[in-house]
């Protein structure tokens, strides 16, 4: 489950201090922060979603991962970065300049596709990561099943 992440470039966050340093480096810029979690009704998709999202034109600076219920002190100090925002796991969250500008909580990621998923990400980081955004030739890619439902339904593809 962590070689998930990490084989797609995700770093892996295992101590506070560690936490403290990407915080640190991600002072002026942006950051994706994923709390990663055995469940696998929700990470299982969280995941692969973070996966997809890596694909995408615009990219955070940085990826960062904390393990939820195995890197005990490591993810506290994660959710300090975060004061006001629930713990849950799975979670992903952007953060641009240190601060949470995006965030996908278990209740936003359980039940729904990667590619659901990670058509959320892509369009926060269409939003708020890269000088100059994506031109407007460039989409944020969706399900080829999303074409026939209403558009109430695509989001949870």
């Amino acid at each position: 489950m962590r070689a998930e992440l990490t084989r797609v470039g995700v770093e892996e966050l295992m101590t506070p201090e560690a936490v403290d340093a990407a915080f640190e480096k991600a002072a002026t810029g942006t950051m994706v922060l994923i709390v990663n979690s055995v469940c696998g009704c929700a990470a299982a998709n969280a995941r692969p979603a973070v996966s997809l999202a890596r694909q995408a034109p615009v990219q955070p600076d940085a990826y960062t991962t904390v393990f939820a219920g195995q890197d005990l002190d490591a993810t506290a100090r994660a959710r300090e970065y975060m004061p006001g925002i629930p713990p849950s796991s799975p979670f992903i969250a952007l953060f641009k300049d240190s601060e949470p500008v995006f965030i996908l909580e278990r209740r936003n990621i359980e039940g729904r596709s990667a590619s659901a998923i990670a058509m959320d990400l892509v369009g926060a980081y269409k939003a708020h990561c890269g000088s100059h955004g994506v031109s407007s030739e460039q989409e944020i890619p969706k399900s080829e099943d999303a074409d026939d439902l209403p558009s109430t339904f695509r989001s949870i593809l």
